[in-house]
């Protein structure tokens, strides 16, 4: 392991999320600075909030970048050396990886293997773009240890050509017209997630969307082994499918079933999800009676489609975590009931062609205020489907949305759009919503 005493360093970004937090803890940590040192507040820390200093990287001997920042940012530019929490983790843990990135589907699938693997390989650690920094559970792996990694395009991108992540099982869910207020085309970002396979080895496995228009980069240029997942059986020698409800994967001639046709998490986009978590536990070496049995009772995770409440005959469900109009449509298409939809948010230059198709799906729609919804509300006109607002405020368009409901309805938030106008993020957005929605009387 690096020692790290006595260096310089500059955690470009503190941030809500934890990983710049975990990066102050690990490198305050092994400095040693005073023997007695067990808290935060006694590491010797030099804060710089609302602004930078050039000295600050000139100086450092690291600087530890958050994935938000631009590597083109010119404080960069001055750095001796730039690395990540994720790059620190990596450079220091040699047990098994497995890494997950995709536009959408990514933090269900991590969370799904990590709830199944957990259950039959007990060390097992969930970390990355998850919110939760592997660096906060460092010192409790071992070289057996496994820790699934959620990772995303600027988390990958971050680590291009250090050579450091060589997952057993490398997964990319789906590629979407997603942040491109960040890149200058989709191509430029499914690049950044080839780095999630560009250091495996033969002997390690890679999962390609068949359904997917940029699955076939994927298959055709990983190093490892790559494997085809789809929703439907495309007739290949090896793959791995839905047949129905029912999960399955072909391997060295032998098919065995991974998944069941009864799932507690709703919704069809879920059920691959879980295909692609089964299969990757498959992978990793354990049979399909003990994945079923081990993902049984999976129900998902906050923010992504979470049940919220029941009342008055209305179930409530916050999928705040839908930051593009595709992610909002698998919602609205999740449920046999009718559902009446609150979106609408801030824009990163998407395109919102899929809201007709959204407006049929959903019973009726609500929408709040923001610089996406004005390009929502653009494409709705344009084909005459209807909606109410934009509302100013979360409390006005649930209040709406809810007084426009009948008993049997599902009330749905799914955005397809980002938060920043009004809120910190998408989990302040979706905590805002659950906590208007358990105050409804």
């Amino acid at each position: 392991m690096e020692d790290y005493t006595g260096k310089k360093i500059t955690i470009m970004g503190l941030g809500l999320n934890g990983g710049g937090m975990a990066a102050a803890k690990f490198f305050a940590s092994a400095q040693i600075l005073k023997p007695s040192m067990d808290m935060l507040s006694d590491y010797d820390i030099r804060y710089v909030l609302e602004k930078h200093e050039m000295s600050d990287f000139e100086n450092a001997d690291i600087v530890i970048k958050n994935p938000a920042v631009p590597l083109t940012s010119p404080y960069l530019a001055k750095a001796k050396r730039i690395e990540t929490d994720i790059s620190i983790f990596l450079s220091e843990f040699k047990g098994d990886v497995i890494a997950v990135t995709g536009s959408k589907g990514k933090s269900t699938t991590v969370s799904a293997i990590y709830h199944g693997m957990k259950k039959l390989k007990e060390d097992t650690f969930l970390g990355g773009n998850i919110t939760i920094s592997p660096l906060s559970f460092l010192e409790e792996l071992t070289d057996k240890s496994l820790v699934i990694l959620e990772l995303s395009s600027w988390q990958l991108a971050d680590i291009r050509g250090k050579g450091l992540l060589k997952p057993v099982v490398s997964v990319i869910t789906n590629i979407m017209h997603e942040h491109q207020n960040r890149y200058n085309s989709v191509q430029e970002y499914a690049d950044d997630k080839k780095v999630i396979y560009q250091s495996q080895t033969k002997n390690q496995y890679t999962l390609c969307n068949f359904d997917d228009d940029y699955g076939k980069q994927f298959f055709d240029e990983t190093p490892a082994h790559p494997i085809w997942f789809s929703g439907s059986d495309m007739g290949k020698d090896e793959q791995i499918w839905l047949d129905g409800k029912r999960g399955y994967i072909k391997l060295n001639g032998k098919t065995e079933q991974i998944l069941p046709e009864k799932l507690l998490i709703p919704g069809e986009h879920n059920r691959r999800n879980m295909l692609i978590a089964a299969a990757t536990m498959y992978l990793y070496g354990f049979k399909g009676t003990e994945i079923m049995n081990a993902l049984a009772d999976f129900r998902g995770i906050p923010h992504r489609l979470e049940f919220v409440r029941e009342f008055n005959g209305r179930k409530f469900y916050n999928d705040t975590t839908a930051t593009i109009p595709q992610a909002c449509l698998a919602a609205v298409k999740s449920f046999e009931a009718p559902v009446v939809l609150i979106a609408g948010g801030t824009d990163k230059n998407l395109m919102f062609d899929l809201l007709p198709e959204i407006a049929r799906a959903a019973k009726k729609m609500y929408l709040l205020k923001g610089s996406a919804t004005d390009k929502m509300i653009a494409e709705l006109d344009t084909h005459g489907c209807r909606y109410n607002g934009p509302y100013s405020t979360l409390a006005e368009a649930l209040d709406a949305a809810y007084k426009g409901s009948e008993k049997g309805d599902v009330v749905l938030f799914s955005p397809g759009a980002t938060s920043f106008e009004l809120f910190k993020n998408e989990f302040d957005r979706g905590n805002s919503f659950k906590e208007r929605v358990l105050q409804i009387k």
